[in-house]
């Protein structure tokens, strides 16, 4: 058994208020707790969007009453996150961890340069889901050979990274703190690499799954099917120098559970997004230490310590996460906590099971109780 410092996500979707058909606080919390976290991050894509102090108030309700771990929501960049309109930046910083428009990319030039000054102003990080509509013609798997190959609607890489890239120029005008949530492309990767060479105050993350899976690994299932979506072998590889050099920061999961209905239309018509609270460690234990790409101690820093750095969070030393790196065991979906069981990874064998979850040294999770 080995004791690691317990992790942190800044970036879930646990659905309440609004969703609660797909996840709500508790289950997401419980998944959490599961997967070894004592904190994650709760994107607003939610209904009422968390763009006033008023609907906050409805999701931190929820988060008091039945959160067992640490959850800290973000609020939206624009009201409704529709891009038209700044939400108060100074009315809402106090209360959450920072701020997104997750689920879609701000459109405008001029209204990100203007949220990027106010944020500056205000002392607040923006956390970009950075996504140019007018790129994506329908598209909804990687524009691949797998695509090509089975007759889909293709998503190029440069959807992602020319956003990036003009928010890249943005930020270094601004001086604003800025994130770059789950990137995906090679691109991506040496774009961010050279605006922090230039001293640009900017930060990122990957998941998992782009670190461990690529286009040549999809079936025709909902559970292959994310956004942004996985892509070549060659954009994995630039990802997991990314992660060795420091260019990538963290490791999130973009956990976003929705209902089996959802997710059985296979890649073309099921809903955006899989769960992978239950799951993170052990894939990337398995995938990416044990085959020795990457160390035990990189992997733990971008999944427990510098997702606390970007967001200026406190350590916790008393939360804790033990692990059994010897056995192996298969990842069965129908035992997550989760509301949620879509996840490329049902049926891997693999290392790394957590065997408890203790959050200021009190236990949350203890998977002698899963029976």
């Amino acid at each position: 058994m080995r004791e690691l410092p317990a992790f942190c996500d800044i970036h879930v979707h646990f659905r309440e208020p609004g969703q609660t058909w797909k996840e709500t606080i508790r289950t997401g919390s419980m998944a959490a707790a599961r997967g070894g976290y004592t904190l994650v991050c709760a994107m607003p894509n939610l209904d009422p969007v968390p763009d006033c102090p008023e609907h906050l108030a409805l999701e931190q309700a929820a988060i008091d009453k039945d959160a067992v771990i640490t959850v800290l929501p973000y609020c939206s960049i624009t009201r409704e996150r529709k891009g038209k309109e700044l939400v108060d930046f100074k009315a809402l910083k106090g209360h959450c961890v920072a701020f997104s428009d997750d689920g879609s990319g701000v459109q405008s030039e001029e209204m990100m340069l203007k949220a990027m000054e106010a944020a500056a102003r205000e002392g607040v990080i923006l956390a970009a889901h950075c996504e140019d509509n007018t790129l994506l013609h329908g598209g909804y798997i990687h524009e691949g050979k797998y695509c090509r190959e089975h007759g889909h609607k293709g998503i190029c890489s440069q959807s992602e990274w020319g956003q990036i890239e003009r928010d890249l120029r943005l930020c270094e005008k601004t001086g604003c703190r800025y994130h770059v949530c789950h990137i995906s492309t090679k691109e991506s990767v040496e774009l961010i690499r050279q605006a922090k060479a230039r001293g640009v105050r900017v930060t990122c993350e990957t998941g998992p799954h782009y670190l461990v899976l690529c286009d040549e690994d999809l079936r025709e299932e909902g559970r292959f099917k994310m956004n942004p979506p996985l892509r070549s072998a060659e954009d994995r590889e630039a990802l997991i120098q990314g992660l060795l050099d420091g260019t990538i920061d963290a490791i999130a999961t973009d956990h976003a559970p929705h209902s089996a209905e959802e997710k059985s239309r296979g890649l073309k018509g099921s809903a955006m997004g899989i769960v992978g609270l239950e799951t993170a460690f052990p894939v990337l234990y398995t995938k990416l230490v044990k085959t020795g790409r990457v160390p035990l101690e990189r992997v733990v820093e971008a999944l427990s310590l510098a997702p606390r750095r970007i967001f200026g969070l406190p350590e916790a030393p008393k939360d804790r996460v033990f692990v059994d790196l010897d056995t192996p065991y298969i990842i069965d979906s129908t035992r997550f906590a989760s509301m949620g069981h879509a996840t490329p990874f049902d049926g891997w064998e693999v290392y790394g099971r957590i065997l408890e979850t203790r959050k200021d040294g009190i236990a949350v999770y203890k998977a002698e109780q899963d029976g």
